[in-house]
């Protein structure tokens, strides 16, 4: 059973940057295809950004686009989120997930194909 972590929320100002770490138990385990989602008080989950392997890019979703940058380590076993030009409305918990299905192809958000979850890591931003 893998374990994801994350890491590297906090509080920071509008205009401000954060990146979270997300660190997989399981040797190369983010060479899956891996996502980060965020949910704030109130409102239902929302997906972030996506990454597999291959060519195709990730995907991002539409608030984030152009501030938000993922990327990962697979030797390291570690996903991340670059977070810049932060906005009150990126407050939440941000949590990674694990597609163990899957590893080549486009990056994607859906919650359902996600099968590993992190505890998740609150970023508040003010």
């Amino acid at each position: 059973h893998v374990q994801l972590v994350e890491s590297g929320g906090g509080s920071v100002q509008a205009g401000g940057s954060l990146r979270l770490s997300c660190a997989a138990s399981k040797y190369r385990y983010t060479s899956y295809c891996m996502g980060w989602f965020r949910q704030a008080p109130g409102k239902q989950r929302e997906g972030v950004a996506g990454i597999c392997t291959g060519p195709f890019g990730p995907y991002y979703g539409d608030p984030v686009k152009g501030r938000f940058t993922v990327s990962r380590d697979n030797a390291a076993n570690t996903l991340y989120l670059q977070m810049t030009s932060l906005k009150p409305e990126d407050t939440g918990v941000y949590y990674c997930a694990a597609d163990p299905t899957r590893k080549y192809g486009l990056g994607h958000v859906n919650p359902d194909e996600y099968k590993h979850w992190g505890q998740g890591t609150q970023v508040t931003v003010s």
